[in-house]
């Protein structure tokens, strides 16, 4: 007897993670440690920030696709930073059927032009009947930056988009608390999937840093039509190692 495909019944894996171009906290680059953490999940859908692409520095690899291919998925990629062939950003990986709907910049601040470039990166995922809206971000490190990018991803070019209809993700390292101006300007149109999944604040939140988690600054936020059954922070010894943040996954139905 066949096994259902959880997709066909609406209920899929999430996974947020920064990967900090594959550089585990013993000094090592390792995607292939990565790739284990993610498969180790079952995610369905990948959203990784931190991506090299052609750099020297991580050996010239694709790391985005190189990661795909050890976990059986397809990567969609938006390079943040682009420096002659080195590229560097998000990527969003799947096994479900996929097409890119949007991959652009968001915006910094005028008076600070030396601030790193940020982007976003949105797929449509098909799961069984239904077409999930999937975006994946890397909000930047200061307070203004922050609200100016989740401005722009409120606006007409991204959840704003009549093409972004509900059901939607949004999800990613925002380097932004619950208590921040950007946080809670998102969680006015969308939807903290810890809220959602009953989870009160408390120990076993923080996704940053690894080694000693004290931030929660990793998210997902859902539209209406999602139920979110469950969200955990991934924090498995290989995990603390991978990186300097823990991955968050989250399982939700769709149609709820």
């Amino acid at each position: 007897m066949i096994a259902p495909d959880p997709a066909e019944s609406g209920r899929l894996r999430l996974l947020s993670y920064n990967i900090r171009h594959c550089r585990g906290t013993d000094g090592r680059i390792a995607p292939d440690r990565v790739a284990r953490v993610v498969a180790a999940t079952g995610a369905d859908i990948v959203a990784l920030q931190e991506v090299d692409v052609g750099r020297t520095r991580t050996g010239g690899l694709d790391q985005a696709e190189e990661i795909a291919r050890r976990v059986g998925m397809s990567a969609h990629f938006h390079p943040a930073l682009h420096l002659a062939e080195e590229r560097y950003g998000d990527a969003l990986l799947t096994r479900l059927p996929s097409r890119l709907r949007r991959a652009a910049p968001l915006p910094g601040l005028l008076r600070r032009p030396g601030l790193e470039p940020r982007g976003a990166l949105w797929v449509e995922v098909t799961a069984g009947a239904a077409r999930l809206q999937v975006i994946n971000t890397h909000f930047g490190l200061l307070g203004a930056e922050r609200v100016a990018q989740a401005e722009a991803l409120l606006g007409p070019d991204w959840l704003g988009d009549p093409a972004c209809a509900e059901p939607v993700v949004l999800l990613g390292d925002f380097n932004a608390t619950a208590w921040s101006r950007a946080y809670r300007r998102l969680n006015r149109r969308l939807t903290d999937a810890r809220r959602l999944a009953g989870r009160r604040r408390g120990r076993g939140e923080a996704t940053f840093p690894s080694r000693f988690p004290l931030l929660r600054i990793d998210h997902v936020f859902v539209s209406d039509r999602i139920a979110v059954e469950r969200i955990a922070v991934v924090n498995t010894a290989l995990a603390r190692q991978a990186s300097d943040h823990l991955p968050l996954l989250a399982e939700i139905r769709i149609g709820a």
